[in-house]
């Protein structure tokens, strides 16, 4: 085996951590594949001889060139008006494997992920590396270009943003009794059933990309509302994981994937539902893994 052989198969290693990395920075799958690989192409470029830890060398650089897409991104101002969700990451209600199992707990909540899109760039990375992956603001401060101090009131600030999301159930039995309840309700047009599982100040976030700009309702009254008609629209469901909690996939009257929905679920009570819905934002959604 020669020394780029050998530097691959340690890069591959920590591939599935840089992964983890760069889709909680940019939220989004497909652009954390092209970090990672940004991230191989610069190690393949420069070696890594004089490296001793490794891991920790190679997170900086993934955070590095993350943090070069957010701000490139900022800068084209390329996302339309509205909301726009992260990339969720689908699996099967009742995870398959160790693969699934390891996917399972390495795991951020779509809440979360929404709370991170509104940071600043730097302040997203300060908090996704010292708070999520345990980075010493020593390491991260050369990255944002601010001293040691300074990142970490970067972090404190994220922090203090991060604090307002709902913490979920982690009882995932529960939480799917509680969004199978809702799908019932929504289905047999009850929308006093509906009241009684959601949240007074529910919020429910619709994502259907290039079609139009996204979506935000608020309040109990209104998503009770949009839950009946949102039922007539889909022709069935399907329980999956989203992000690790519960949710579910509707396909049309025609068989093919219509949304996704994940749900924030806090003291038996829905507390946010975050929906994509469409062939534009579904594209990018792994939705293979529901598959017999």
């Amino acid at each position: 085996m020669d020394e780029k052989d050998f530097l691959a198969d340690r890069f591959e290693a920590h591939r599935g951590h840089l992964h983890a990395v760069a889709y909680r920075m940019l939220g989004s799958t497909s652009e954390a594949d092209d970090a990672v690989q940004e991230a191989w192409l610069r190690v393949g470029r420069h070696g890594a001889d004089d490296v001793e830890n490794l891991g920790g060398w190679l997170t900086t650089i993934v955070g590095r060139v993350c943090l070069n897409m957010l701000r490139s991104r900022n800068q084209r101002a390329e996302e339309p008006l509205g909301v726009r969700l992260p990339d969720p990451v689908v699996s099967r209600a009742e995870p398959r494997g160790p693969e699934q199992e390891a996917v399972l707990a390495d795991s951020v909540g779509l809440a979360l992920l929404v709370v991170l899109e509104t940071l600043a760039p730097a302040e997203r990375l300060a908090f996704v590396l010292h708070d999520l992956f345990a980075v010493p603001f020593d390491e991260i401060a050369p990255i944002v270009g601010r001293t040691p101090a300074a990142t970490r009131q970067l972090a404190s600030r994220a922090r203090r943003r991060v604090q307002g999301t709902p913490a979920p159930d982690a009882d995932l039995a529960r939480q799917r009794a509680v969004v199978d309840a809702f799908l019932t309700a929504a289905r047999g047009g009850d929308f006093a059933g509906l009241l009684a599982i959601l949240d007074p100040d529910v919020v429910v976030r619709t994502d259907w990309g290039a079609l139009r700009p996204g979506e935000v309702v608020r309040g109990a009254d209104a998503v009770a509302g949009s839950a009946i008609t949102y039922s007539r629209l889909a022709g069935s469901t399907r329980p999956a994981l989203v992000n690790g909690a519960a949710g579910f996939v509707s396909y049309d009257r025609n068989g093919t994937p219509f949304s996704v929905l994940a749900f924030t679920i806090a003291d038996g009570k829905v507390m946010e539902i975050d929906a994509l819905s469409g062939p534009d934002r579904l594209a990018g959604v792994d939705l293979t893994v529901l598959d017999d």
